[in-house]
């Protein structure tokens, strides 16, 4: 079995159509999301973790989140959650180019 510490989520804008950000090819435990608001105004941004279908509200683990402008959102609820092989993250956010989103994870092979 191999361990490494990757990127899964390159830094990006989320897009304000739910989209998949990331899925899964093997085991990966997210470590670490942030949501930045480059914006002048509060946006919002909802997350889902999807284990199998689309993005739902019976999988929906950040509802609306408001970010201020300039703030950096940790997003603790996403920490440790591990995701299997086809499992993936959706995002939605109020506004285009108003929420860059980065994340990073343990990936697990073999």
């Amino acid at each position: 079995m191999a361990v490494s510490i990757q990127t899964i989520i390159d830094s990006k804008y989320a897009e304000d159509v739910q989209v998949f950000q990331f899925v899964a090819d093997t085991t990966v435990i997210i470590d670490k999301f942030t949501a930045t608001n480059v914006s002048s105004s509060s946006e919002q941004i909802s997350i889902n973790i999807v284990d199998e279908g689309s993005p739902a509200d019976s999988n929906l683990i950040i509802d609306e989140r408001t970010i201020a402008p300039g703030e950096t959102y940790t997003c603790p609820e996403l920490i440790n959650h591990a995701l299997q092989a086809g499992s993936g993250i959706a995002t939605l956010a109020s506004a285009p180019n108003a929420i860059t989103i980065r994340a990073s994870g343990t990936v697990i092979t073999g």
